[in-house]
């Protein structure tokens, strides 16, 4: 489609959206640098809603992570894909509904340039796991079992609202900072060795 109306909707659902692909309060600490242990590779697929300023957008999303590369991709509730980001090779890229590709060096000045805003993906990985980023403040607090309840890292708030008893892993996480909302449903999640 060509209407311009419709694109910069498109974009902004996608700006909505990736906020996804990425925090209560005990002692600041950094954070220590894991040991590669299993499961640092994983495939989530889910369900997102983003309020952002005043508008709100709700969609799916499916999310490849190993230490070198990412590969999200973010569609409509129809499955219609909106926007997918790639990290791969040193080279971030972030294609559009309507097949325009942009690219950075790091995902944060890229989806600053093309959505407005930047993505935490850096810290994301290790917060949808149920631990704050490695080698990076953060204030923390518990709940009763001994898990991340709240977690502030790199000026977000991050929420656990459930885990998965499955696996140990957080079903539902709610991360907040300025005016962006981003509620985060993990309906399956695949580790690989």
């Amino acid at each position: 489609m060509n209407n311009p109306a419709f694109a910069v909707l498109v974009m902004r659902y996608a700006g909505f959206l990736s906020c996804l692909l990425l925090i209560g309060c005990a002692a600041i600490e950094r954070q220590p640098v894991p040991d590669g242990h299993p499961g640092e590779r994983f495939n989530l697929s889910g369900r997102v809603s983003v309020k952002y300023g005043s508008e709100a957008v709700s969609g799916n999303f499916g999310w490849q992570h190993d230490s070198t590369s990412d590969d999200l991709l973010i569609s409509t509730p129809l499955g219609q894909g909106v926007a997918r980001i790639v990290r791969a090779d040193g080279v971030v890229s972030l294609t559009t509904s309507d097949q325009k590709v942009y690219q950075a060096s790091d995902v944060e000045s890229l989806t600053e340039q093309v959505l407005g805003w930047r993505l935490p993906l850096a810290g994301l990985p290790d917060w949808v796991r149920g631990r704050a980023a490695a080698g990076t403040p953060a204030q923390t607090r518990t709940d009763g079992s001994d898990r991340l309840a709240e977690l502030r890292q790199s000026g977000w708030l991050v929420e656990f609202l459930g885990y998965d008893s499955s696996n140990g892993f957080p079903k539902r996480l709610t991360l907040s900072r300025a005016d962006v909302e981003i509620r985060l449903l993990i309906d399956q999640w695949r580790s690989k060795p």
